[in-house]
């Protein structure tokens, strides 16, 4: 079996629980009732030659290739789309099916070019595969020069003669994608690509253009696939049976001869591929379809973007400087070690043993973060630990431990396909999480409902065949008012399910949350002035997510990085709670993870107060069990979060920091503090694969290595513990976890682990949730979800199904109360920040990949009256102020934003959005408030000076001295 094509099984099992029986050739076999005989003859061992069946899509039963003789029926059916009965007699070889196959495939063969010996697919082509099923072996036609095929009798069309060809412009091959090529010559027409980006990823960018031998498949209105509404998924890429759709790479590489199951480093949907080699050269990635997560679909970024793994900007050498205004020197991992040693112990020799810190990244392993916050806990003698997630879903943590007792999400992504109501609060997914989102815009057009709130109309509040029933576009920094209101028309419209409530909550915190809410001051329409939403859509809204079945809440950032991002999280569980959409398929509270590992990184303890499994450090029981396994005495006090290290530097208190796979500088709010406070310190070490933003200040680099080269886990947004495998040896000679193990032995602190498994036993023995993880078991189930221990030793796919972990569910107050981050006459506009489908985070992977076609640069986004106000054409650069700091980008003038709101993504550090984003942060958690922030906008000549003189600052950093001066 072909590598690319491996999922391509059929039409899928019918999820009939009555089971029918037939007679396949004459042996008799039972399957669910509406299996396909196809699937049936395939259950009993017996393959059906097929050119447009797949599993990716439905049956479609255009190719004519799989028919069989049913007996007492008339014809030949395809099998594909012929359900299996009771009692039916079957035959899939036949002489007459034999002619019948030969001849349809003699016709797919007569208008296909002859370059087999020269095709990239050679080797791995299905129109090859079934032609030698079929026992084709030479057509009855003769060929001209040009490789097109004529009749004996004459030209088989003129439209194909060899001097209209010459100009045919269904011939001409498409290398527009930076990814594919498309050459239509080769299309037999199956139509399994059209076909997977409608069902699969519900794009509906292609269509089947043409007539007769004309037919072809055509990117929109004949447009170019980069220039069509195509999102480069890959699925009509995986789904093409012939050399009509091929990775570029396949063509300049050569067939993969080899591949490994790998996991996804980009977002936190956790999509498994499998990573097809040469040697140790990367052909392409695949998604597997046995993976839980992404069930064989993928998105532009983990199916094509991971060429930054060989991007000549990459670092493979450690490397240290005494100060930042020295050029780099490149040294040996041990010099390397012991320079960054002797600074750390330098530092807390002069200020204490708190003065140095640590910060893990949501991009490595649960096994590096869980060793670098060991690292840090017993090798500094601290608990100056943190991760990204402070900065993002620190919220969610707070919130849902809150409310439910467990910091993470309820649902798996499986059960979106039982959701009747889909509500989205402060989440892109078809850009933030596109397979997830593919899977959830198919459960729309199934005929699910959908709520939307957001400033922005994303993509998914109107997009092919699916329009949301509500889309409330509320003024940034006003969810928990939004939030309370709908909260405030489930109650007092009896719409609350009390049976839920009075069997799995407190019913006295009930009654003081209802008659909270019930406050008059509360409805829609007394709160309509500050959030902007029509009370009418807003009453709507409520009712249908309150009465409409199934509910399912996901939400993202713009619930989290706010102000009262714990607040609305808290809010959020609350209407779950009321309306009983809790603890089943179909429901409950999904946030969305931006990074791969962010829930990972939070499960293994990155948090000042909180060890591996969430258990404070306050707990003797607890920490005495950590001590006896690290051999060591913790210190019970919390340490500092990230906000409080940076002021602690430029106080001069906190003077050394390790920082594994973040960019602060370019991810964290108020850039000019967060410069300020990497200037104060005396040594920094980033640990990365490039000399990223932060790198600029720092005196030490540790490089990193890619998913790609190591082994591992990450943990996605449903809780899914999934194995991350090395497909090629570490560019840079270490594992991630090596390096931070390197460090510690220099420090005195040594940690003897000879593989990652040995880690996640010891993660396993101290963490209750994990307790059933282990390496064997992943490689057994593929994936589990936890918690996973003696009570359910294969995951909990879905989360208090008998009740919460914490007892009873607590419903929580959620007051309302206005960020402090005002508009007024000086900076009359509200600024808000996403992600694009393209990029991922601050781009330090997909902006070296070829990603970067799709967005150049990041863009501010601007509603045409604003525009109209201030004199600013489409295109034109203007001049980005906040009370925090200014920077200069180009407008995009769409109707996207609301009046009065603007919009930008953050993924070039040459715009350094986050200068213009303020301190203001969560009350719970100090999750920056990165989505509202009061601005004015001027037009602008081009770059300020400050962004040309941080560019040539960053170049200066930068530099690395020749091996000749090293030496």
């Amino acid at each position: 079996m072909s590598l690319v094509h491996e999922t391509d099984y059929g039409t899928p099992k019918s999820k009939s629980e009555k089971m029918v029986t037939l007679t396949i050739d004459g042996q008799s076999v039972s399957v669910p009732e509406g299996t396909s005989i196809m699937r049936a003859a395939m259950e009993m061992g017996t393959k059906i030659p097929k050119l447009c069946a797949t599993d990716m899509v439905d049956a479609f039963g255009s190719c004519r290739m799989c028919l069989v003789e049913v007996e007492g029926r008339a014809g030949t059916p395809a099998s594909c789309t012929t359900p299996a009965m009771e009692g039916l007699v079957v035959k899939t070889q036949t002489p007459r099916l034999a002619a019948l196959r030969k001849g349809v495939m003699e016709l797919y063969i007569s208008d296909h070019p002859l370059d087999c010996l020269t095709c990239a697919a050679n080797g791995d082509c299905e129109l090859q595969d079934v032609a030698g099923e079929v026992g084709l072996r030479d057509v009855r036609y003769g060929y001209d020069g040009e490789n097109h095929v004529f009749a004996k009798s004459g030209p088989k069309h003129t439209h194909h003669s060899p001097e209209s060809c010459e100009n045919d412009r269904w011939m001409a091959k498409d290398e527009s994608n930076p990814y594919f090529t498309y050459d239509p010559s080769k299309c037999i027409v199956c139509s399994r690509c059209v076909r997977a980006c409608e069902e699969v990823q519900g794009t509906f960018a292609l269509t089947i253009s043409g007539r007769g031998f004309d037919s072809r498949v055509s990117p929109g209105m004949s447009e170019s696939f980069l220039g069509s509404e195509c999102v480069s998924c890959g699925a009509c890429v995986q789904a093409c049976p012939t050399a009509t759709l091929t990775e570029k790479a396949v063509i300049e590489i050569g067939q993969p001869e080899h591949s490994k199951v790998t996991t996804c480093a980009y977002c936190g949907v956790g999509c498994t591929f499998k990573a097809e080699m040469r040697g140790e050269e990367l052909v392409r990635m695949v998604p597997w379809k046995d993976g839980k997560a992404n069930r064989g679909h993928s998105c532009v970024k983990g199916r094509f973007a991971w060429g930054y793994a060989n991007h000549k900007e990459r670092i493979l050498n450690p490397m240290i400087r005494d100060k930042i205004t020295e050029p780099w020197r490149e040294v040996s991992w041990d010099e390397a070690f012991n320079f960054a040693a002797s600074k750390f112990k330098g530092i807390q020799a002069k200020y204490g043993k708190d003065a140095v810190g640590g910060i893990t990244s949501s991009r490595c392993t649960n096994e590096e973060v869980y060793v670098v916050q060991k690292l840090i806990r017993a090798g500094f003698g601290n608990n100056n630990v943190d991760t990204c997630a402070r900065v993002c879903h620190s919220p969610t943590g707070y919130g849902l431990s809150s409310t439910f007792g467990t910091s993470a999400g309820t649902q798996d992504f499986d059960s979106v396909e039982d959701t009747d109501v889909v509500m989205i609060i402060g989440a892109n997914p078809t850009d933030g999480h596109p397979v997830f989102g593919s899977r959830l815009k198919k459960r729309l057009r199934q005929g699910a409902k959908l709520i939307v709130v957001d400033p922005r109309r994303t993509d998914i509040v109107r997009s092919a065949h699916i329009e949301a029933q509500h889309h409330l576009p509320l003024l940034p920094g006003t969810n928990v008012a939004v939030l309370t209101a709908i909260a405030h028309v489930i109650v007092t419209e009896g719409l609350v399910n009390e049976t839920f409530v009075r069997e799995r909550c407190d019913w006295s915190e009930f009654e003081d949350w209802a008659s909270f809410v019930a406050e008059p001051s509360r409805s829609p329409e007394a709160t309509a002035i500050m959030t902007g939403v029509d009370p009418k859509e807003l009453r709507a809204a409520a009712r249908l997510y309150a009465t409409g079945g199934n509910g399912a809440i996901y939400y993202g950032l713009g619930v989290t990085e706010h102000s009262q991002g714990s607040t609305t999280v808290i809010a959020i569980a609350n209407l779950a709670m009321a309306t009983g959409n809790i603890g089943r398929s179909g429901v409950g509270v999904n946030p969305l993870r931006g990074q791969n590992n962010v829930q990972g990184s939070c499960d293994m303890g990155s948090f000042p107060h909180e060890l591996p499994g969430y258990r404070h450090l306050s707990g003797d029981a607890v920490r005495e069990q950590f001590e006896a396994m690290w051999n060591v005495k913790l210190n019970p006090e919390p340490g500092l979060r990230i906000p409080n290290m940076f002021d602690a530097a430029t106080e001069g208190t906190f003077m050394g920091l390790y920082v594994q796979g973040e960019d602060i500088l370019q991810s964290d709010p108020n850039t000019s503090h967060v410069v300020a406070a990497l200037s104060s310190m005396e040594c920094v070490i980033v640990h990365d694969l490039f000399l990223n933003e932060t790198a600029n200040y720092a005196h030490v680099f540790f490089p990193g290595s890619t998913f790609l080269e190591k082994n591992g886990t990450f943990t996605n947004a449903e809780r899914r513990i999934q194995l991350v495998r090395k497909v090629m040896s570490p560019k840079n000679g270490l594992e991630d976890w090596e390096v931070t193990l390197g460090f510690a032995k220099a420090l005195g602190f040594e940690m003897n682990y000879t593989h990652p498994s040995e880690i996640m036993d010891e993660i396993a023995a101290l963490t209750p949730t994990f307790a059933g993880v282990s390496f064997a078991k992943l490689e057994k189930e593929g994936s589990v979800q936890w918690p996973c221990n003696e009570k359910q030793p294969l995951g909990t796919p879905i989360m208090h199904m008998n009740g919460f972990v914490r007892g009873k569910g607590k419903f929580m107050r959620t007051e309302y109360i206005a960020t402090d981050e005002r508009t007024g006459p000086r900076f009359p506009l509200l600024l808000t920040t996403g992600r694009i489908l393209s990029q991922y985070n601050v781009g330090a992977q997909t902006r070296r990949t070829d990603n970067v076609v799709w967005h150049e640069e990041d863009r501010l986004e601007l509603h045409p009256h604003d525009a109209e106000q201030r004199g600013i054409r489409d295109g034109d650069w203007v001049r980005l102020q906040s009370r925090a700091g200014e920077t200069t980008l180009r407008a995009l003038i769409t109707e996207r934003v609301a009046p009065g709101v603007v919009y930008t993504t953050f993924h070039h550090p040459t715009t350094q959005a986050n200068v213009i984003t303020t301190d203001f942060s969560d009350w719970a958690t100090n999750c920056p408030e990165y989505k509202v922030t009061a601005v004015q906008i001027s037009p602008s000549n081009g770059p300020s000076e400050w962004q040309k003189e941080y560019e040539e600052q960053a170049r200066q950093s930068r530099r690395i001295a020749p091996l000749e001066a090293a030496e």
